[in-house]
Order: C-alpha cells, then structure tokens, then sequence
C-alpha cells in the first residue's frame, strides 16, 4: 500500500482484480429480499411469503448470516422461487432497480469501486444472491465481471434447483476460475467481505479486507492481521451515476470523480494504516 492513500497501479504485465461481496460489504441489506416488496406487487409473492421475507431481513441487518442461516434461507428461498416466471422477475428488477437499490449502497463501497478502476483493476461482484438480481446491480455499479447464484430453469420457470451456489467454498473456486480465463494475479489482488463464510474468498487474494465484519470474521482478521473497514454512508446513487435501463440491462454512464476519490482516499487510508508492519 502506498503512502498517498490510494492502491497501488499494477504494472502492464500483471493484471489483478477487486473481488466484493454483496451483501453488507457493498449494500446494507440482503440485495435478494430487498426485492420483496415488488415481487409482492407483481404477483410472485403472497402476503405470507413477504412477511416471511420482512422477518428475515430483519435478522439479517441484526446479526448477519450465520452458515446455518444461510442454508435455512437458500433452502426457502429457492422453493419459493419454484414456478417463477423468469422473464418477470428479471423485469421487476429492471423496473425497481434504482428505488430498491439506491438508498442502500454504502458510499464507502462505491468510492473503493472507483479507486480499483483507476488503478487499472477489474471489479468483479461475487453473491449468494441470484444473477437475475446481482447481474443488474452489476452493472449499475460498473463492475467488469459478476459471480453469482445461478438457478436451473425449465421452459422459463425456475424449478426450484440450483445450478451453482456462490458461497463458502464454491466462491473461492469460482474466484480461482475467473482469475484463470482473465489472467489475474490473486497475489496482487483484492478481495472485501463482511462474512467469516467468505473466508475462503479473503484467502485466495493477497489484499484481503474484512468490511462491517462480524465477530467471526473479525476474529479471523485479527489473527491474520488482515486491514477491518467499517461502512455506514449510504450513497444517493443516482447523484454520483447516471443511469439507463434496457429490459433487464442497466448501464453506467459516469462517476462524480471528485467525491468519490475523495471517499476512496479515506478509506484506503484505513486500509494502510491497519495492514501490518
């Protein structure tokens, strides 16, 4: 890490990526019930099943998710997906996108977004959540790549199975994937999480950063003397980024650099200053 509070430029021959979770680490809540509410609204959702998912929420943004949670919530949420239109869901996100979203992004998140591209990195977002939810918010954030949840789907309904599951393990051998196709050097690169369940992730990456970590992770990250970062300004997305959205594609058309550097420079110096002599 370099002095002037921003990372350091790779150099032509060696190309590294920015590896973020979603979740807590990028937005406040869990990005998959944020959508709850419209789904409701387009008729994907019974009362039941939204009071269920208010409740969840609620746990979540309490004690985060613990590996069992996960598997509780991975188990009801792929049945409660199976029959779901995919078509529809895909432009219920497009369409609420920008009203879910965008009181929930993290500031901090967006600045250290920015402050990779600069230094030539590639941002890749890596979720538990679905890619019919990840992928737009992808997008929306400028990031190169997505690795997310991928469901199996049968004549345009989702069947209640899943293809691929981004989390725990499964993240760092997709991590290991991605840096294979696109020749990314995982010792020069970074990775941020707020959960212990991706320390598989954290360890793949010579840049590892524990953000909004909890107690587990942050147990972890003391003992690896790994950088802790603390996230808690939410951005009005749509005064830093200009937006447009086709079916389901959202794209980015600019940052207001001057903020976001100076953001970025806060919280790279937080980086610095808690890495290790």
């Amino acid at each position: 890490m370099t002095t002037s509070g921003a990372t350091p430029t790779p150099s032509a021959a060696v190309r590294s990526a920015a590896f973020f979770d979603l979740d807590k680490t990028i937005i406040a809540r869990s990005s998959t019930l944020a959508f709850s509410r419209h789904f409701y609204g387009s008729g994907l959702l019974n009362r039941r099943a939204v009071l269920r998912s208010a409740y969840a929420q609620f746990v979540f943004a309490l004690s985060g998710a613990s590996e069992d949670q996960m598997q509780r919530m991975r188990a009801y949420l792929t049945d409660l997906v199976r029959g779901w239109d995919v078509r529809t869901v895909r432009e219920v996100v497009a369409e609420t996108l920008h009203s879910v979203v965008d009181p929930l992004v993290y500031e901090e998140a967006v600045a250290l977004i920015a402050d990779h591209h600069s230094a030539g990195r590639d941002v890749v977002i890596v979720s538990a959540s679905g890619s019919e939810v990840v992928e737009p918010i992808g997008a929306m954030l400028g990031a190169d790549h997505v690795i997310a949840t991928r469901l199996v789907e049968v004549d345009g309904a989702y069947n209640g199975e899943i293809d691929f599951y981004a989390y725990g393990e499964n993240k760092a051998l997709a991590v290991r994937e991605l840096a294979d196709e696109h020749g990314y050097d995982l010792g020069e690169s970074y990775a941020y999480s707020d959960s212990e369940t991706d320390v598989p992730m954290l360890a793949e990456v010579g840049n590892p950063v524990a953000v909004n970590p909890d107690r587990a992770l942050r147990r972890v990250a003391t003992e690896e003397g790994w950088p802790v970062l603390e996230f808690d300004e939410p951005v009005a997305l749509r005064s830093r980024v200009t937006l447009e959205s086709t079916g389901s594609k959202v794209a980015v058309a600019g940052l207001a650099a001057a903020a976001v550097s100076a953001a970025a420079g806060v919280a790279l110096h937080q980086i610095k200053r808690r890495r290790p002599e």
